[in-house]
């Protein structure tokens, strides 16, 4: 008899993640359409706090549309999203969500921009999905299973000298005046021929940095939605993701390295300039 329920149990677990794999999928794709019926028509925008801190009317349909699905299948989980913030609830799953992670480029019709759904159970991240429909690009990880790019399995790169290394950053809306602030950084790198690109969405920088395009990524201020499920695909692409010292990243603070692992030591080292190039 208890062999019975154990085995239960477990078909129930094994039937919720598979669960929120496709409720995630699915909110991933349904916030997409939206993305894909405002680009390049009107629609309202305004800003936030901090000049060029936008928001438009995609990224509140998006947002209901990826809400709608997850609320549908989950209603009592917790949720923390973009726009709307905190939707607290005594649950141990939460999603992370950035209707329009890139909304600038998005506004400018500029197709570098995407959806970005992580999530997290007890603290962990343990699902990330991020998907560029114009460019028709759906990044995928579990924890412990890997990352895919249109379910193909995904790598970090090999390169393993920091100044043969293709980066990307990103900066911030508001200026950081600060040692080792976005410009100062970006300098040492630029002084010496290193390419950085600035592709104005983090999640994707991040998916790029897994999919071995990028060989490092840094960035000086960043928010939960930006970097959630990003950082999950980089790690199980085989790459490193940590904090400006190099120990443990949380979505939860502002600093993001992530590397392919070979270089990301030296990058620290660069970043908190106290080695040069």
């Amino acid at each position: 008899m208890f062999f019975s329920l154990f085995l239960q149990a477990m078909g129930m677990a094994f039937v919720s993640l598979r669960m929120l794999k496709q409720t995630l999928i699915n909110a991933t794709k349904a916030g997409a359409e939206q993305l894909t019926h405002f680009f390049h028509r009107e629609y309202a925008v305004h800003n936030k706090e901090g000049v060029n801190n936008l928001v438009t009317e995609a990224d509140h349909a998006a947002e209901k549309a990826i809400f709608e699905v997850i609320k549908k299948d989950f209603p009592d989980h917790y949720i923390l999203s973009e726009e709307s913030g905190e939707l607290v609830q005594d649950s141990n799953y939460k999603w992370i969500i950035d209707p329009i992670d890139g909304t600038v480029n998005f506004a400018n019709g500029i197709p570098i921009c995407c959806v970005s759904i992580a999530v997290e159970k007890d603290g962990q991240m343990v699902l990330g999905a991020v998907y560029n429909p114009f460019m028709n690009e759906f990044f995928f990880a579990e924890r412990g299973q890997g990352a895919y790019l249109n379910d193909k399995r995904i790598y970090v790169s090999e390169q393993n000298e920091l100044i043969k290394a293709c980066m990307v950053t990103g900066f911030p809306y508001t200026y950081l005046d600060m040692p080792n602030g976005p410009l100062q950084v970006f300098e040492r790198f630029i002084r010496k021929g290193v390419p950085v690109r600035r592709l104005g969405s983090a999640a994707i920088d991040l998916c790029w940095v897994a999919a071995g395009r990028f060989d490092g990524f840094y960035e000086h201020k960043l928010n939960a939605w930006d970097s959630a499920a990003g950082f999950l695909l980089v790690e199980e692409a085989g790459g490193k993701v940590t904090d400006f010292e190099g120990k443990h990243y949380s979505p939860y603070q502002p600093h993001l390295v992530a590397t392919n692992g070979k270089i990301h030591d030296e990058l620290v080292e660069v970043i908190n300039d106290r080695k040069k190039l």
